[in-house]
């Protein structure tokens, strides 16, 4: 594990360093438009920050292809080649856009090239795991459709989620630690060198988010914008797609039947990839659901994504972005932590029903018992009072600004 740490370390220290010089950039450039109407940020702030994270990311993996351990899991040059080159292009992709502004069709056509270059590099999902080590494999053709649909929905579904300062980087930071503890152990209990592989990418993703998370918390001085998004969406795809080409279906169904008792490598293969992407993939759901309903594009942007729902519940910026870090690191880290034990599946539910109902609570104020009291005028505590005045504590204003009390003063808050 010391050389993931490492890993992390680097990708996280370059990512960081680099986000200051990439914001410079930015504003050279003219890359700091001004807020659109759905932005809950009310002033220009630099994007294009994926650029440092894709600075991260080749620090990351030039370390791991020259250190002893992580060196032998990649099978070829092709391998960690065809991972750059997939995310230099959606990089590429997103600097332009983040400029210049390009339609959803050019941009869908640079993901579908992006997912193409991860299956010539060998990376697809040519088989998924059932219950009982049982496997469901793909013919090919179907493997390379299945693996570039993945990798376009994970994408959008990372950028649909990026829309407060540190949101993004964040789930999907958490997202890949889960994904990295998985990996690691899986590695440890099959004996096999090639799972390094999806830990690798894993470590690299967790490095470049906590780098740039700093840059990025609110109040955000500089945005990932399109360029880091579509990055981290390609990154945390590649992980649960780069396992299963490694993986030989055969070992799970082989330590199924020699470790009955130990459910970690033949259980979490099916639901921790739905796990660590359930917060995206609910919110890109939803948004596609409620547009096309709507007899609106897939692609129009509205002001109803889940942190904006958030907001609304009456819960201040910071409070929103914690709250769904919370979220993520229920169903990614909270599973892969309950499953190392190997208790009873009845102790796994409960203690996670246990958590939901914690969280629940946490994120609906209205569902607190305790919580009946209201104002003379018939409003909750929590809620936003009118004509624009938060109220002590912070939360979401009318017209998509909020505001949070601090030391000092009242601070505007920014978001993507």
């Amino acid at each position: 594990m010391t050389d993931y740490a490492f890993i992390i370390i680097i990708a996280a220290a370059v990512t960081y360093l680099l986000t200051p010089v990439v914001r410079r950039f930015a504003l050279l450039i003219g890359a700091a438009p001004a807020p659109r109407a759905r932005d809950v940020h009310t002033e220009p702030v630099p994007r294009i920050g994926g650029l440092a994270m894709f600075g991260g990311l080749i620090a990351g993996l030039a370390v791991a292809y020259r250190l002893t351990y992580t060196q032998q899991a990649f099978p070829s040059t092709r391998t960690i080649w065809g991972l750059v080159a997939a995310s230099a292009l959606l990089v590429a992709i997103g600097v332009f856009d983040d400029r210049f502004d390009m339609s959803p069709i050019s941009k869908l056509a640079g993901q579908v090239a992006a997912g193409g270059i991860l299956v010539w590099s060998g990376a697809y999902l040519s088989w998924l795991p059932l219950p009982g080590g049982q496997t469901l494999a793909f013919a090919p053709d179907e493997s390379y459709v299945i693996t570039i649909f993945l990798v376009v929905v994970t994408v959008n579904a990372v950028n649909f989620i990026d829309g407060l300062d540190g949101l993004a980087a964040g789930v999907t930071g958490i997202a890949a630690l889960a994904y990295l503890v998985y990996s690691y152990t899986l590695a440890n209990s099959v004996g096999i060198q090639s799972q390094s592989v999806p830990a690798i990418a894993s470590a690299v993703l967790a490095g470049v988010c906590i780098g740039f998370l700093p840059h990025n918390f609110n109040p955000a001085r500089i945005f990932m914008g399109d360029t880091g998004s579509m990055l981290l969406g390609l990154l945390l795809a590649y992980g649960p797609i780069s396992s299963a080409a490694s993986l030989d279906q055969n070992i799970l169904t082989q330590y199924s039947m020699l470790h009955p008792i130990n459910r970690y490598p033949t259980f979490l293969p099916l639901i921790l990839p739905i796990a660590i992407w359930i917060i995206p993939y609910a919110d890109l759901v939803l948004a596609v659901i409620r547009r096309t309903a709507a007899g609106k594009s897939p692609f129009s942007a509205d002001r109803k994504h889940l942190h904006h729902r958030m907001q609304n519940l009456g819960h201040s910026h910071r409070q929103s972005v914690l709250l769904l870090y919370l979220w993520a690191a229920l169903f990614a880290g909270g599973l892969v932590g309950l499953s190392q034990l190997h208790i009873s599946l009845i102790w796994l539910a409960l203690v996670t029903a246990i958590m939901v109902v914690g969280l629940l609570l946490a994120t609906m104020p209205k569902l607190r018992p305790w919580n009946g009291a209201t104002s003379r005028n018939g409003m909750s505590p929590d809620a936003p009072l009118p004509g624009g005045t938060a109220l002590p504590g912070g939360t979401a204003l009318p017209g998509g600004t909020a505001q949070q009390a601090e030391a000092g003063g009242v601070t505007p808050l920014r978001s993507e």
